[in-house]
């Protein structure tokens, strides 16, 4: 008899000419099987686990995801076999179509039986070690008795190693309250508005400001309400996130967060938060959840907040709905996540320390840094429109001083439409009173007063010294905090001195910038201007991968489309800030050069560096490389999903290697793979051995890469450039732009986010914004992981005593 095949049943719910999964294909590996656990968004979110094992992949569907706790026993649905390609595979299912919805890869790895894989599949008690980037250590797949035949569920089953997880690390909860009646109201921490950030350290965490309303939501027998800051209910207003968040199954709880309304670009747009509720399009609001103070049954307000996010987080990973969010913290430093934020168009920033519990009311635990002069204002009165303008002319503005008295502050005649011009009229006009409500009111202005009760959000350029705004702009009006609490609002001084990027703005005024207005990418249209800003954002993260390395500039003095000029060596002119090295470094040449401030990086920039590059080893140490480079550079006719495969291949042949690697985009055509090392080898024997790599995985899989350089040898294929490992190459520097139409960045990634990226340019200085708050998270290990080579030499069979003769 023939061999059954077990892919008839995945073939049969199946049209391949419509859906993007494979039909078959995939080359099994008996030595290094492979397992991938999938992160499926069908009609409920799921993960799929799948094990190689007799040519196909074993798949079991895991409604719950998996724990690393060994006390929790998941359900594992066991579906149809897959085939091996399905390991890589990430894209959207059409709809009408058997498992329609967005499938990720969340990880993947090889895998290896514990005992006879096939003995214990048939069993039903499959034992095995996992070798993921997430999933590690042992585990176990038993089979569950039961009469339905349909579909057969296992259990799924962490064992008690090393990588297990106990009961206290997976809930967390040591130190809250327990058996705490749920309170009818609760008033919200404050942030205080602050000059600059305290020096970064790890006890602050940020988040972006949203522009929009601060909302509360009170759980109780799984009915929520919402409440405004100020403990009005304004469940009623928002029908639709009263339903999403009673999709989330809570009993009792207690959530802290805001409400906005995206633009098109993602951006809080104000105004049209104020729109939904006007016209009943309240269904477009986004709710951003940053805190959990009460759950079922713990007041969770004593615990650190880092402690109480992440359990927040946690409840929010498997919720279905796009108009609940979890609001993420951000690795950057401040000064740069603040820039971000504000060319994003967010309102500002908000830290936090992490380790602090929840304190009602304001305090400098929470602290707000805002990208221009904002705050609310007491609306006393308006002037006269002139001409064609409809409406009103101007807003007369107040706030309280210390007495209670309500003193002006000044008007505002822009920012507004003709429709908001009629709207704020009728407002208007149902508060009209005869005598003014300011205690100084401006008697230079024929008004007509109100009764001040109605609250404008204003932005401004500044304070004058009579206690009026300047250049002041509506942005909407809100109802959600009373007209007796608006105080001019004061910046304090942080609490830590600032550190020395947090002076970045101030050390742009002073940088004298020549042709600032020149075009340096015409794709883009980005000038040199706003070049030299984009590396000021990213100075905080750029500059740990150029500090103590060589460095070589690339320069575009005509824009990235003419001649560029590679420099590797001192001139005669020297840049401020760019410290040459000891000419005995690299002898018979002009000095090495290093940039290790920011004072150097924009100096570079004005003269007209585009790209940075750096050495694989440190200064003084050059005589030994600490880190081996593979730039994965694709032939002719490779597309991204190849490049990313091959990716995947070199990852797990260094893991079977026993290296640790790290990924990045280069900002061009490939993707650069780094392995951190020990100072143990010199640059001869490096370099051999990462040919010996590229050497051996060529040999095994010819259709995907080749060993030789040149266009010719590389048509169809991947070529590994090893040859970055010799003495004196050079690779472009992670956060460095490249001198390429479009101007892509060379990005850090995590490895399970290489099958989110689009190209290697998927970051370019149009979009980097986004990513700048993620900044070099992805490689936090980088330093810990350091290795020596010669384990990974020995399991090669590479003989470093014989390259080194060769």
């Amino acid at each position: 008899m023939g061999k059954t095949d077990t892919l008839k049943t995945y073939r049969a719910k199946r049209n391949f000419t419509q859906s993007p999964e494979p039909e078959a294909g995939g080359t099994a590996n008996p030595q290094a099987r492979a397992f991938v656990v999938q992160k499926h968004h069908a009609r409920q979110l799921h993960y799929d686990f799948r094990l190689e094992l007799d040519g196909s992949l074993k798949s079991w569907a895991i409604p719950k995801g998996l724990s690393l706790n060994p006390k929790i026993k998941r359900m594992a649905v066991q579906v149809e076999d897959h085939p091996l390609a399905y390991a890589t595979f990430e894209g959207s299912i059409p709809q009408g179509h058997y498992g329609a919805g967005d499938v990720a890869i969340w990880d993947s790895g090889i895998w290896a039986a514990l005992e006879d894989p096939d003995e214990g599949y048939r069993t039903g008690k499959l034992k095995f070690m996992l070798h993921g980037q997430k999933l590690r250590g042992a585990w176990a797949l038993v089979r569950m008795r039961t009469q339905e035949q349909k579909q057969t569920a296992w259990l799924l089953i962490k064992e008690k190693d090393e990588y297990a997880r106990d009961a206290a690390q997976v809930d967390s909860k040591a130190g809250a309250k327990t058996n705490m009646p749920l309170p009818d109201s609760l008033a919200p921490q404050l942030a205080t508005l602050v000059t600059e950030p305290p020096a970064a350290d790890d006890a602050w965490d940020y988040e972006l400001k949203f522009d929009g309303y601060r909302m509360l939501t009170r759980i109780k027998k799984g009915q929520a309400r919402l409440f405004t800051r100020n403990g009005k209910d304004w469940t009623d207003k928002l029908p639709e996130l009263q339903a999403a968040l009673a999709e989330l199954g809570l009993q009792e709880a207690w959530l802290d967060g805001e409400i906005i309304v995206p633009d098109k670009n993602g951006a809080p747009d104000f105004q049209a938060l104020q729109s939904a509720f006007e016209d009943g399009s309240s269904h477009a609001v986004v709710y951003y959840l940053f805190d959990l103070l009460f759950h079922e049954g713990l007041d969770l307000r004593p615990l650190p907040l880092r402690t109480r996010r992440s359990m927040l987080e946690e409840l929010l990973q498997h919720t279905q709905t796009s108009l609940i969010q979890f609001s993420s913290a951000f690795e950057a430093h401040p000064s740069s996540l603040l820039l971000s934020a504000c060319q994003l168009g967010f309102e500002g920033i908000i830290g936090k320390r992490n380790n602090a519990a929840h304190r009602s009311g304001r305090s400098t635990d929470w602290i707000k840094l805002k990208c221009h002069n904002r705050q609310e204002f007491i609306i006393g009165g308006y002037t006269k429109p002139q001409g064609s303008r409809p409406g009103l002319g101007a807003l007369l503005l107040g706030v309280h001083d210390d007495q209670g008295r309500l003193r002006y502050a000044g008007k505002v005649g822009t920012g507004f439409d003709d429709k908001t011009l009629l709207s704020l009229k009728k407002q208007l006009d149902k508060l009209s009173t005869q005598s003014s409500p300011f205690h100084d009111a401006p008697t230079h202005l024929r008004c007509h007063w109100v009764r001040p009760t109605l609250l404008a959000e204003i932005s401004f350029a500044q304070w004058t010294r009579d206690g009026h705004i300047r250049h002041g702009v509506f942005r909407g009006l809100r109802n959600d905090k009373p007209a007796k609490q608006i105080t001019r609002e004061t910046a304090v001084k942080a609490e830590h001195p600032p550190s020395v990027e947090q002076g970045t703005n101030d050390f742009l005024g002073s940088l004298h910038i020549t042709s600032p207005e020149r075009i340096v990418d015409a794709l883009s249209g980005i000038s040199k201007m706003e070049l030299v800003r984009c590396y000021a954002a990213m100075a905080s993260l750029i500059l740990p991968h150029l500090e103590g390395r060589p460095v070589a500039l690339v320069r575009a003095p005509d824009g990235v489309e003419k001649e560029l000029f590679f420099q590797k060596h001192a001139e005669r002119t020297t840049m401020p800030g760019i410290r040459q090295l000891d000419p005995a470094l690299d002898p018979g040449h002009a000095p090495l050069l290093e940039i290790h401030s920011i004072e150097g990086l924009l100096a570079a920039v004005q003269m007209n560096t585009i790209e940075f590059h750096t050495w694989n080893a440190n200064d003084p140490k050059l005589a030994k490389p600490d880190r081996m480079t593979f730039d994965l550079d694709p032939g002719e006719g490779v597309n991204w999903p190849r490049i990313q495969e091959g990716t995947r291949i070199l990852h797990l042949f260094l893991q079977e290697l026993g290296l640790p690697s790290f990924l990045k985009t280069s900002g061009g055509k490939g993707l650069h793979v780094v392995v951190p090392l020990l100072r143990r080898h010199d640059w001869d024997t490096v370099k051999a051995f990462s040919r010996a790599i590229v050497q051996h995985l060529s040999a095994t899989l010819p259709q995907h890469f080749v060993a030789k350089s040149g266009p010719r040898n590389r048509v169809g294929k991947i070529f590994i450039d090893y040859l970055r490992n010799g003495f004196g190459a050079t690779t472009a520097s992670a956060w460095s732009v490249r001198a390429r139409p479009g101007l892509g960045v060379s990005v850090p990634l995590a490895w399970d986010e290489l099958g989110t990226v689009t190209s290697s340019s998927h970051w370019t200085l149009k979009n980097l914004g986004e990513r700048l708050s993620t900044g070099n998270t992805p490689w936090n290990d980088y330093e810990h992981s350091r290795t020596n080579l010669s384990a990974a030499m020995k399991r090669l069979g590479f003989d470093p005593k014989a390259a080194s003769k060769r």
